[in-house]
């Protein structure tokens, strides 16, 4: 009789119309979701919807009945294959080419992100004369970011990932000159030359750039405040070079930390 009861009780909608509405759902949020991350054209969009409509409807007014399931499933894979193709070419031509519109909207984003970035340095710039530390920081903008630039000859010994006593003095100054732009994305980056390096501390050149770019940012988190969820820390090693490894001029250049400011528009 157990048995029984529990049978009557599952009454109501077949159990394939569970899982037929489950599949709706996730469309239609997949749709959603698409259309969150894009700027379609308007008429197009109409089009689209219109479609969708005819296809997804499957009971209009509660009149219509579901018919072959198995068929309405079929096309739902179906326009979702054309909603994919409609998004991949959303921007491009009948040759498949970036439109001229597409084209000028990325090159005067580039402009005013580059236009950014040089206020930005400027800034920067006079903070560091301000902090009678210029002389020790190359500043260089970008399009994504503005670069302080500081040889490591000036804030570690050979070998070692210890700020000297007098690097403490310009890492505060440099930090002061930056501060104002805590809340954006600021990444510090240590860089090596190709000498290679083995002691029991520092097995290689990768652990110790990581180190050094990891003592500055410790400096900046504890000491001077900064926040360290737009603050990171990593080590290139000797994987990006600036000159040439081949002179010692070129070495003490690539012996280095660099410290990248990203503008609002690449901070998010």
């Amino acid at each position: 009789m157990a048995k029984r009861r529990q049978e009557e009780g599952g009454g109501g909608s077949p159990a394939w119309m569970a899982t037929f509405s489950d599949l709706m759902n996730l469309l239609l949020c997949f749709f959603v979701l698409l259309f969150s991350m894009s700027t379609v054209d308007a008429a197009k969009f109409e089009e689209l919807a219109a479609s969708l409509a005819a296809t997804f409807s499957v009971l209009p007014a509660g009149g219509s009945t579901i018919g072959d399931a198995g068929v309405l499933v079929n096309s739902g894979a179906s326009q979702l294959n054309s909603i994919s193709e409609y998004y991949n070419n959303v921007g491009l031509n009948t040759e498949g080419e970036v439109t001229e519109e597409v084209s000028s909207a990325y090159e005067e984003v580039q402009r005013e992100s580059l236009e950014q970035s040089e206020e930005m340095a400027e800034q920067i710039q006079q903070a560091l004369e301000e902090n009678n530390i210029s002389t020790e920081v190359e500043v260089v903008a970008t399009s994504r970011y503005v670069l302080l630039n500081l040889s490591s000859g000036i804030l570690f010994d050979s070998g070692k990932a210890d700020l000297k006593p007098e690097a403490v003095s310009i890492i505060d100054r440099v930090a002061d000159s930056i501060y104002q732009y805590d809340q954006n994305v600021i990444t510090i980056e240590g860089h090596t030359d190709s000498q290679p390096i083995s002691t029991a501390q520092f097995p290689n050149n990768m652990k110790l750039s990581i180190e050094r770019a990891y003592k500055v940012y410790d400096y900046f988190v504890n000491v001077k405040g900064f926040d360290s969820t737009s603050l990171t820390s990593s080590g290139r090693g000797e994987a990006v070079p600036v000159a040439s490894n081949a002179t010692p001029e070129g070495r003490a250049q690539n012996r280095r930390v660099e410290i990248k400011i990203y503008n609002s528009y690449n901070s998010n």
